[in-house]
């Protein structure tokens, strides 16, 4: 996929681009390119796929849910910035917290952040779980994201006090789900999780791939 497809794939998806977006993402998978051979961030099976397989995979999250303006995300497990980046490129309004255990891509990822331009974008070695003891953490969040990272239950229980009262999780993962789902049912009745099939306009591999968008929102009582 070259740049132009992705973005008119984007733009018929409810994502548009401005140039100089599509000049900063354009930046960044280069820069994913050349450092994944030092530092191993992506399948090297997928590095001829990263506008794709990565970039516009990370951009679905805008298609499913929404992002208040100024909002304060945390992307656990961002690996090298997904979806992180992408979604700091598309929205430049959102204050972003870019988090991952391995120091060495969270390195990496910091200088992809910063080349973003954006002040609001930073990263951090940390463990979400570790995260959670810090008193100025605690129902920070608008929305929380991971990409692939762990079982819905575990992302929820490590990282569900870091999420402001009305905030939400927006998780990408794949295939059948009902057994993950369940469970989470089960240890967060407070939350209604909604399942949704990526169908990207222009672009098959999501659907036939049974990529979804996992979004966990908490139930809001009709009483104050």
């Amino acid at each position: 996929m070259d740049l132009t497809e992705f973005w008119t794939i984007c733009s018929a998806n409810g994502v548009p681009l401005e140039v100089e977006q599509l000049h900063a993402i354009e930046r960044y998978v280069n820069e994913i390119v050349y450092w994944n051979e030092k530092v191993n961030m992506v399948s090297r099976n997928d590095i001829d796929h990263i506008f794709d397989r990565h970039i516009l995979h990370s951009l679905m999250i805008c298609k499913y849910a929404d992002f208040p303006q100024k909002g304060w995300v945390l992307d656990i497990g961002t690996g090298g910035g997904f979806p992180g980046i992408p979604l700091a490129i598309a929205r430049p309004d959102l204050r972003i917290l870019l988090t991952d255990s391995i120091a060495k891509k969270v390195k990496m990822t910091e200088m992809f952040a910063s080349h973003t331009g954006r002040r609001d974008v930073k990263a951090r070695c940390v463990r979400v779980e570790e995260l959670a003891r810090e008193k100025d953490m605690i129902g920070k969040f608008d929305r929380i994201t991971a990409r692939a990272v762990a079982p819905l239950v575990s992302l929820m229980e490590w990282s569900v006090i870091l999420l402001k009262k009305n905030g939400y999780f927006v998780f990408l993962k794949g295939g059948d789900l009902n057994d993950e789902i369940n469970d989470a049912k089960k240890r967060f009745p407070q939350f209604e999780f909604t399942e949704k099939l990526i169908d990207c306009v222009g672009y098959s591999y999501f659907k036939d791939g049974q990529k979804k968008v996992i979004i966990a929102k908490p139930v809001l009582s009709e009483h104050p």
